[in-house]
């Protein structure tokens, strides 16, 4: 805890001596983000930048169920395309296969969903005829 400033020294005189031994004890080698650069300052300033990072940092989504979902049926796709096997293509659309009938079970919230469980043989066939 930081020592209370004795009477008639002045606050500056007092804070840079402070700041002098904290630097002569190396607490201020060991920061988070020591020699790195600063984050850039040129963008707008945003009120709730700090939710935002938060929400980056957690991996939180804004996004409404139904927009998830397409987006995680696109990586899926993607996925399935860069396969190293037809055993990981079945697996990678066999799981969104799962989540994309269960949607159209119970429709998430949002926009409509728009989609329909993916042709796991066609997928292969095309999967097959991509490679050498």
């Amino acid at each position: 805890m930081t020592e209370r400033k004795p009477p008639g020294v002045s606050f500056e005189s007092f804070v840079d001596k402070q700041i002098r031994e904290a630097a002569e004890r190396g607490e201020f080698s060991a920061l988070k983000g020591f020699g790195k650069p600063l984050e850039d300052d040129t963008a707008p300033y945003d009120e709730l930048w700090w939710v935002k990072q938060k929400m980056h940092r957690e991996g939180a989504s804004v996004l409404p169920p139904s927009l998830t979902l397409r987006k995680e049926a696109e990586d899926a796709a993607e996925a399935a395309r860069a396969a190293v096997s037809e055993t990981q293509v079945r697996r990678v659309l066999g799981e969104i296969n799962a989540k994309i009938v269960a949607a159209l079970a119970r429709p998430p919230a949002g926009p409509p969903l728009n989609l329909k469980p993916f042709d796991v043989e066609a997928a292969v066939a095309e999967w097959r005829a991509g490679r050498p």
